[in-house]
């Protein structure tokens, strides 16, 4: 992506942050794509869904057929809409510009890149900085009795130098750059499969060995067992759906659209595969030796025998929760405010400013109530399904693959669509969104809640195409036959 002209670009107005990646700095390899998103599979929420799938009474085969599954999902949605990312090095703030126009991406923009982000990157924060807590108790006793009785909002102070430590970790490594990013997430792959192997093991050994475990069939699903499968799968893929949208911001650093296509399923599939058999046997293997599931991996943690398992398992329980935190919610914060304000903010400043809203708004206080941060999760990603069905949409059936570049920075191209808003977009997200999310509100379309995010992108996918296709079709007719549009081709030179 050398060879357009960035100067232009930035005189238009357009920080650097937001200028499609530079040849020099496209190092992101198979190996980065394949561990990037091991902190995101192996975190607390992630485990206690899976705890809640065993709830409805699935059974050992059923959760582990609806795991994997969702990841072959999951990875094929990450590299699709990955690909515009990896080919021209567009920021998934920018990449929205094409579907959504100038002035309508901000709409799905700030729903995901600072709503949703900033809420679960709080939440996340102080997540990690329990483990932290319990990391620090372990070496300093005294710690957690600090301060006795005094509290912030509700927090005790241990609690609050906790988050706090940990919100301040969050904050170096997005200025040690995204190339530090992938080192670090290198690093911190060994320690995942080591600490969650470990507990799946020790799972096993407490239930009496792998039988009793495969055996366990659960109390039975209730219902139409199609549509609550497909509702398992979907609750897996949930955690991802802001992620898959924002995917190019990472996309956007790899060497070749190959290595991502190739690195992305690898690391997904394969860390699926352990947090498949991590999740069950622990959560399995406890409730069969201590006669109840134990859905918070923290309490397993703390039944481990000597200081050195209890510490390295909890430090990489705080690695796994910086990592997804950093990639899934700050990363796409920083870049979507820098692009809201591409005069003033930077993508680092852009991510201080967003860490700093995250201390605002108390995310412990959205915990105290675990119903209202699921019921939050389940809005974001019935919103943010029908999203992603728009850029793929856009990307593959409208474009079909080619981004002209020059257009996409102009502020008056053919991406401005109507007066910067291509309504066909906005529409098609609402209709969709409502058709994901109306289960919460009209109990006869609960099935359309239990599968929302398969509901929001596949009818967003279909609705955008049509109108889209039909727009295309009425301007062509209406365009004089020296002025077609041509082909979207990369701005040169």
């Amino acid at each position: 992506m050398d060879n357009i002209n960035r100067e232009a670009f930035k005189e238009a107005g357009f920080s650097e942050d937001v200028l499609p990646t530079k040849d020099k700095d496209r190092t992101w390899n198979i190996g980065n794509f394949a561990t990037v998103w091991m902190g995101s599979v192996h975190n607390i929420p992630n485990y206690i869904a899976i705890g809640g799938l065993f709830a409805i009474g699935l059974s050992v085969g059923q959760v582990f057929s609806a795991i994997m599954a969702a990841s072959i999902i999951l990875a094929l949605v990450m590299v699709m809409n990955g690909h515009a990312g990896s080919k021209y090095g567009l920021p998934f703030a920018m990449l929205l510009r094409s579907s959504y126009g100038n002035k309508g991406s901000m709409i799905p923009g700030v729903l995901r890149g600072v709503i949703a982000a900033i809420m679960w990157f709080g939440f996340q924060t102080y997540a990690g900085s329990q483990a932290l807590s319990i990391l620090i108790g372990k070496m300093w006793p005294s710690y957690l009795a600090l301060g006795g009785d005094w509290n912030f909002f509700g927090l005790t102070l241990p609690a609050l130098i906790s988050f706090l430590l940990f919100w301040a970790f969050n904050v170096a490594l997005i200025y040690g750059g995204m190339d530090f990013l992938g080192k670090f997430t290198n690093i911190l792959s060994p320690l995942v499969y080591i600490v969650f192997g470990g507990m799946a093991i020790w799972a096993i050994n407490l239930a009496g060995g792998i039988g009793p475990i495969l055996s366990y069939s659960g109390t039975g699903i209730s219902g139409n067992g199609f549509v609550v499968f497909i509702g398992a799968i979907t609750a897996v893929i949930a955690a991802w759906a802001a992620p898959m949208v924002s995917v190019s911001d990472f996309t956007r650093l790899s060497r070749s659209t190959k290595e991502q296509a190739i690195g992305q399923p690898l690391g997904l599939i394969v860390t699926y595969l352990l947090f498949a058999v991590a999740s069950i046997s622990i959560i399995v293997g406890s409730e069969i030796a201590f006669g109840t599931p134990i859905w918070n991996v923290l309490d397993v943690v703390a039944r481990f025998d000597g200081a050195f398992a209890i510490g390295i398992s909890v430090l990489t329980l705080c690695l796994t929760t910086l990592s997804v935190n950093v990639t899934g919610n700050i990363v796409p914060a920083g870049y979507q405010l820098a692009s809201l304000f591409p005069k003033k903010l930077t993508f680092k400043s852009g991510a201080t400013i967003a860490a700093i809203i995250g201390i605002l708004v108390m995310p412990w206080k959205l915990m105290e109530n675990s119903t209202s941060i699921f019921t939050f999760l389940n809005i974001v990603a019935g919103l943010l399904a029908p999203i992603t069905g728009v850029m793929l949409a856009q990307y593959f059936m409208i474009s079909k693959k080619e981004i002209d570049l020059k257009e996409l920075y102009s502020h008056n191209g053919k991406y401005n669509y109507q007066n910067g808003f291509n309504v066909n977009a906005i529409v098609t997200t609402i209709v969709a969104g409502v058709l994901s999310l109306i289960g919460m509100f009209v109990p006869f379309f609960d099935a359309l809640y239990q599968m929302s995010w398969f509901v929001g992108i596949i009818s967003a996918f279909i609705l955008y195409t049509v109108l889209e296709r039909a727009r295309l079709k009425k301007n062509l007719q209406k365009t004089p036959l020296n002025k077609v549009e041509k082909p979207d081709k990369v701005m040169q030179g």
